[in-house]
């Protein structure tokens, strides 16, 4: 009998009446002779208002870190709720059920409160429950260390629950949203996107790291190193109806048609920080990234090129929007410490870019990219590049529309 493991976000599960059309898709696929295991989030804007209740309690105020562990006991709670009363619909509708926790699976995790990583999953208990026919109702975004405090796994934690449980039991994943696969691009932006059948692992980590928001990132990490097939599929969408196949991550191999480009993603969440006059030697970028690096700051796109002066360089670099004020601090000190001329921190950008891994055997994608954007009058600040991606930085004020030139030009609106 196969196993599959179905997970249901935030707005799927917002409410009673939500619940109980959830608990009817799982008793679909257990009359389909599959034994499963349910993974669900919060109910939609339950977690914001959890966090927010541990703002109001003080513990900004007293400087607390955001790894404080009664942070944790705060905010999982929200999954806790939602999977009793999936539990409960389930067996209101006969089919057999319980709720597990994340200490009760259990779902071992690092001692990083608030943003932890999955350790392990001994997958015996949820094994033997689902033998005997029970449907496990598990809690996302939680888990627990070796020494028994409860931990969470940050923003988004509840796919990553999701998918190494299936690599646990060995089972298929299906992640169910409010949209009905992955897309071209964002659908609001461009009408024309078109819903992807099939996208490879390594593209999906791409695009979920370069702002496409449908999965989390260390999900589809996860995914690829276990090779878990995944489904991303809409919770709204009545089986057999159009769509309602979603999309399958999978393997490249799986795919028989490789696309140069399959999408076109962007993310408004970036600031970049120009230094110029830097001293050019060596050891001057290790000083001020491995600075940036202590104080938790990720740094994506980098771009060094000489400066007037003789043995001095310009540099540009990219950081989330919500590091650029530690960013600031970091180069404020640094520009005292090693003499470089000034700096400059541009949060009115956006990066946009294009993902496929048929870029690996044909030639002038780049060259698409560069002249669809010209011919828009867009300019291109930075770039930065890897086998299946190009990214660029631009002017916020341009998303939109170069995320719109670039969906025709490569003819994704086409497929």
């Amino acid at each position: 009998m196969s196993r599959l493991v179905m997970k249901f976000g935030g707005t799927s599960v917002a409410d009673l009446e939500r619940i109980a059309r959830v608990a009817r898709l799982v008793q679909a696929e257990v009359a389909a002779g599959k034994q499963v295991a349910v993974v669900v989030s919060a109910m939609a804007g339950r977690t914001n208002e959890l966090v927010a209740w541990t703002d109001g309690s003080g513990r900004a105020a007293q400087g607390l870190p955001e790894s404080d562990d009664e942070y944790d006991t705060v905010v999982a709670s929200g999954e806790q709720v939602t999977c009793g009363l999936l539990a409960m619909a389930l067996r209101h509708i006969g089919v057999r059920a319980r709720s597990w926790l994340g200490w009760q699976v259990p779902i071992i995790t690092d001692e990083a409160h608030g943003r932890a990583r999955i350790d392990d999953i001994p997958p015996e208990k949820l094994a033997a429950a689902l033998d005997q026919g029970e449907v496990a109702v598990v809690a996302g975004f939680q888990g627990v260390t070796r020494d028994g405090r409860l931990t969470t796994l940050g923003r988004g934690g509840s796919d990553t629950s999701a998918v190494a449980i299936a690599a646990a039991l060995d089972a298929a994943c299906d992640i169910y949203t409010d949209v009905d696969g992955v897309y071209t691009t964002d659908p609001r932006i461009e009408e024309r996107a078109r819903r992807l059948a099939r996208v490879s692992y390594e593209e999906m980590l791409e695009m979920a790291s370069l702002g496409a928001k449908v999965l989390q990132t260390r999900s589809v990490e996860l995914a690829m190193a276990r090779r878990v097939p995944v489904r991303v599929l809409s919770s709204f969408v009545e089986p057999g109806e159009a769509g309602s196949a979603g999309t399958l991550v999978c393997d490249e191999e799986e795919i028989v048609e490789k696309r140069i480009v399959s999408g076109v993603a962007y993310s408004r969440d970036e600031a970049k920080i120009t230094l110029y006059g830097l001293p050019d030697h060596p050891g001057v970028s290790a000083r001020i990234f491995g600075q940036l690096a202590e104080a938790n700051v990720n740094v994506d796109m980098i771009v060094q090129s000489h400066a007037r002066g003789q043995d001095e360089a310009n540099m540009e670099f990219t950081v989330g929007k919500r590091d650029a004020g530690r960013a600031r601090e970091i180069v404020e000190k640094a520009k005292a410490e090693i003499g470089f001329d000034d700096f400059a921190v541009d949060e009115n950008v956006a990066k946009v870019s294009v993902i496929g891994v048929g870029m690996r055997s044909h030639a002038g994608v780049a060259n698409t990219m560069f002249k669809a954007l010209a011919d828009k009058q867009i300019n291109i600040q930075v770039i930065s590049t890897s086998e299946i991606k190009i990214s660029v930085l631009i002017d916020a004020a341009y998303t939109e529309l170069a995320v719109r030139a670039l969906h025709a030009a490569y003819g994704l609106d086409r497929l």
